[in-house]
């Protein structure tokens, strides 16, 4: 599944020292001060604008500045906890001597890849001292010292972790990298010569061994990336920093943050289950109907906080024991999940499509509103099938509740109702941009919090805080690397010769749709959505373009089809998520998954046949 890079299988990791505490601490205090930061800029942007009809004219110039740097200690904090999104389904499996050797190397990839760029990023930030800001006069190299800081601080941290580990263990990873080296040095004019070829090696052999072996994925690109270009090129490493600089500085990708937190938001104060507790009271009681209230929640639940882990946890915990006590397998209830979460991606304000807005130009905010038909349509389909399984199911049935029961859990789930309405109607209307929106939501997530007396303690506030920029960092750091590695990948003329190729591909329009679907698929379950998008999105939006295909329905359907292949075992890192979020084993929902993947299937093929389903909200 995806996991953490902190995590040994059978072996207990070891106490972190206390230097590593008091760094860690810091780190997490002054990322969670961004993460405020940022929400009160944002929202005094659009207080300024639609309250007093005048805008502040240093909030995104200030915003931007804040945002990477929140980015990279967002990012040491995820190496701190160990929280860097990484392939462990196939690490987990190794023997509990050879898990502890992995995570060695992991840490000691991300080490080499962070020392080689340190210097480049030095060298950025004081080539910006002398570019001053145009609203707040500020020298550009308070921006730029972000990278470097946020380097260093990861590399310190590595090493840390490192100095922690068996020497023996040390050794063998310093040995498998030195080799890896040599073999490329020694192999630079062969690799050369292969032109187009060399990137099998690259970006085929090197960076998926180090993904199959647990590297963290960012880490894994910008490694690979880094070989690339030292090895068959002459242009110098400070282009990755420039490449990870634009990845992670677009403004738009400021959502990412603010949906997290507005996730964690909704999560503390009840909303979310509110929500299902009245789904639950109004459809529970018919034979299947816990099915239907399962889907119902992920459908207005992932148009709340956008990230899918959150929107799993949000729900499993809540339905999870009342369908257990009615006799619903464990193996049908992960089954369920899984399909429930796939079949929710295009709903707004999902973060692939803040991504695929960012790095392909497509307006986010047709995006969001072009997604709400092709996930009902796949609802439809899932809830169909639940449906008909349910007959076949030796399942109790539940006491109907009564009118005003029913009435009651309304009142209470109202707010969470209205939420996702707002969210929507404030993008769409033009009254906040879709960075800004979640802002809104927090807000009125906290006065729903203030009339209802829900308190979040200090505590749980400052673990939300810091989850919020240890996720976003992890997230953002991918996008960065993917940009950097996407740049080699176009640099190359890859992106030529797929046009080429995708341009002749047999059955015209519908053959390049048919071919988008199976390769998305086959990228969700090995990337993950963000990555997979970050790399591919630019190199495929121009050529559906190019055939014919509306980008609104191109951008419903390959999300679509990754959601597929994210949550398919047995390479689908979501459905491991699932499995660990409902706490059922893994090998109990691999045969009841199936019926529902295949209902997804045909639910996609009718979005991919009818383009309407996605376009008529977003014009």
């Amino acid at each position: 599944g995806l996991g953490r890079a902190g995590s040994r299988g059978g072996e207990p990791v070891l106490t972190p020292t206390r230097a590593e505490r008091w760094l860690a601490r810091a780190v997490e205090a002054l990322a969670a001060l961004l993460v405020v930061a940022e929400a009160a800029i944002l929202f005094a942007g659009v207080v300024a604008r639609f309250g007093f009809h005048g805008g502040l004219v240093w909030s995104d110039e200030l915003a931007s500045i804040l945002f990477l740097w929140l980015a990279m200690l967002g990012a040491v904090v995820a190496m701190q906890r160990g929280e860097h999104m990484r392939l462990t389904a196939i690490a987990t499996r190794l023997p509990p001597a050879w898990q502890r050797r992995a995570e060695v190397f992991s840490f000691a990839v991300a080490a080499l890849f962070l020392a080689l760029i340190l210097w480049p990023a030095l060298g950025a930030a004081q080539d910006d001292m002398d570019i001053e800001t145009p609203a707040l006069a500020w020298s550009g190299a308070i921006r730029t010292a972000a990278i470097p800081a946020g380097c260093a601080l990861m590399l310190l941290s590595a090493l840390l972790r490192l100095a922690r580990a068996r020497l023996t263990d040390a050794a063998l990873a310093a040995l498998v990298l030195a080799a890896v080296a040599g073999a490329l040095y020694l192999g630079a004019g062969w690799l050369t010569a292969l032109a187009l070829g060399n990137l099998v090696v690259f970006f085929g052999l090197l960076l998926g061994a180090a993904v199959l072996l647990g590297v963290p994925i960012g880490f894994a690109f910008g490694a690979a990336t880094l070989a690339s270009l030292a090895t068959t090129t002459t242009v110098p490493l400070s282009v990755v920093v420039s490449r990870l600089d634009e990845g992670m500085s677009t403004l738009i990708l400021l959502a990412v943050p603010m949906f997290v937190l507005l996730g964690q938001v909704i999560e503390a104060v009840g909303m979310a289950e509110a929500m299902v507790a009245f789904l639950a009271a109004l459809v529970g009681h018919v034979r299947g109907g816990l099915a239907w209230v399962l889907l119902g929640a992920m459908y207005l639940v992932s148009g709340i906080s956008g990230a899918k882990a959150a929107d799993m946890a949000a729900v499993a915990p809540v339905l999870f024991p009342q369908m257990r006590r009615r006799g619903v397998p464990e193996g049908e209830l992960v089954a369920l999940l899984s399909a429930a979460a796939a079949m929710s991606e295009t709903i707004a304000p999902s973060l692939v499509l803040i991504t695929i807005g960012s790095v392909t130009g497509v307006s986010i905010s047709a995006l969001f509103a072009g997604g709400l038909l092709p996930a009902l349509v796949l609802a439809l389909a899932l809830g169909a099938l639940a449906r008909w399984r349910a007959g076949d199911e030796e399942v109790a049935a539940a006491p109907r509740a009564s009118w005003g029961a029913t009435g009651r859990a309304f009142v209470v789930a109202l707010p969470g109702l209205v939420l996702p309405v707002l969210i929507r109607a404030a993008t769409v209307g033009g009254i906040a941009t879709a960075t800004e929106v979640s802002t809104l939501g927090i807000a009125y997530a906290a006065c729903v919090a203030v009339v209802a007396r829900r308190r979040v303690g200090w505590r749980r506030l400052t673990n939300m805080l810091v989850e919020t920029a240890s996720l976003s960092g992890a997230i953002l750091f991918i996008i960065g690397a993917a940009t950097a590695m996407g740049w080699v990948l176009t640099q190359s003329g890859l992106s030529q010769a797929l046009a080429g190729a995708m341009a002749h591909v047999p059955g015209g329009r519908a053959g390049f749709l048919a071919l988008s679907v199976v390769a998305f698929v086959v990228l969700g379950s090995l990337l993950e959505g963000i990555p997979a998008i970050v790399l591919f999105g630019p190199l495929l939006f121009p050529i559906a373009r190019q055939m014919g295909v509306d980008e609104v329905h191109y951008a419903m359907v390959v999300v679509l089809a990754m959601g597929i292949g994210l949550f398919s075992p047995p390479f689908g890192v979501g459905y491991y998520a699932a499995c660990a979020i409902g706490r059922v084993a893994p090998d109990a929902g691999m045969r009841r998954i199936w019926p529902y993947m295949a209902a997804l299937a045909i639910g996609l093929g009718v979005v991919a046949a009818v383009p309407a389903i996605s376009t008529v909200f977003a014009r």
